[in-house]
């Protein structure tokens, strides 16, 4: 079947560019791999709660309900964001994976699972949590030793009994460890100087601050965007700080090879553990596109602000896609409002 525009993904940055072609009067579909709006969310660990708050967790048009200043779950977000496809009527087709992405003379071809799509425009909506990245190293870890990446990780049932190490420190791995570490003995390895933030600053949230110091949106290439985008992410929240200060929580430095069950560290300690999570993050597979000179040898996008060098062709919910809020649920209104206009502009 023929649209104006199919949008790869049915996330947050899918659900935010419906948002405004519903306004439009093109015809439009956005295809999801998973089996209902907001999946996704519902996989990842039982106690995820987001860092930013409701003031700062909602899509274009529709406020996300409670406290404004309080924090959000992984089950609310997945909530608000089935509900926001159902209030705005958004046309989403589940269960559909794209499995190639290429170009003809009137647009692109979509091939999925279920059926054959072709439109005029393409937004790639799928961001950027794709495939889990874990080192290369992983493989040569002992049968008996229990691995999961933080994406796997739903519970403490999953750990086996005895010391448990995390490697990587994003937010999400901070929490995991804080969680573990009330039941297991835990070590975290981590390649850098974690850097803690509060998440509140009087009766204000961080962000609120961030917005009023301009941090909050501060564009890719700016010179406060470009110092931000040389630091690892901060952590925030002092839970973890407190761990590790109580010896709950056991830091090393990064981790150099594993021989057999035994993790080497860069200052040459060794530690044996039962149980590894790969707080190690994502990486982006835009394998099924076969259009040259959509993606560079490292596989990351190549784009201005979401707009590729083929006409036509756009990523959405990209981190820093123009300024440090755009991989945030709040942020991607300003990408999707953005890419719309230009759509628009030439469609005409």
């Amino acid at each position: 079947m023929d649209y104006d525009v199919i949008i790869i993904g049915g996330g947050q940055a899918g659900l935010a560019m419906g948002y405004f072609l519903k306004k439009s009067g093109l015809s439009f579909l956005i295809v999801e791999k998973e089996t209902s709006i907001g999946e996704s969310w519902r996989k990842r660990y039982d106690t995820l709660t987001l860092f930013t708050p409701r003031f700062y967790s909602s899509l274009p048009g529709l406020p996300l309900n409670g406290d404004l200043d309080g924090y959000p779950t992984k089950e609310e977000i997945a909530d608000y964001l089935f509900d926001y496809a159902t209030t705005f009527s958004l046309p989403v087709q589940l269960n559909t994976e794209v499995k190639e992405l290429s170009k003809t003379k009137e647009g692109f071809k979509v091939v999925t699972n279920a059926s054959l799509l072709a439109a005029k425009k393409v937004i790639i909506a799928t961001g950027s949590f794709q495939k889990p990245l874990i080192p290369s190293f992983a493989s040569t870890l002992s049968k008996n030793v229990v691995q999961l990446h933080t994406s796997q990780y739903h519970n403490p049932k999953q750990i086996k009994e005895g010391p448990v190490l995390i490697v990587g420190a994003g937010n999400s791995g901070a929490q995991v460890a804080a969680e573990l570490s009330d039941k297991y003995l835990v070590y975290l390895s981590v390649g850098h100087k974690i850097r803690f933030l509060p998440q509140n600053i009087g009766n204000k949230s961080i962000f609120w601050w961030f917005e009023k110091m301009r941090i909050y949106k501060a564009s890719t290439n700016s010179k406060i965007g470009q110092w931000l985008r040389k630091k690892p992410d901060p952590l925030f929240g002092f839970d973890l700080r407190a761990k590790i200060k109580s010896g709950a929580i056991t830091v090393f430095p990064r981790t150099e090879r594993i021989v057999d069950d035994t993790f080497e560290f860069l200052d040459k300690r060794t530690l044996k553990v039962n149980t590894v999570i790969w707080a190690t993050g994502f990486y982006h597979d835009y394998s099924w596109i076969t259009i040259p000179q959509v993606v560079n040898v490292k596989g990351d996008p190549i784009h201005k602000k979401g707009i590729t060098n083929i006409a036509g062709l756009y990523f959405l919910g990209l981190p820093w896609q123009r300024n440090r809020a755009s991989s945030l649920l709040q942020g991607v209104e300003d990408d999707a409002a953005y890419i719309y206009q230009h759509v628009r502009r030439n469609m005409e």
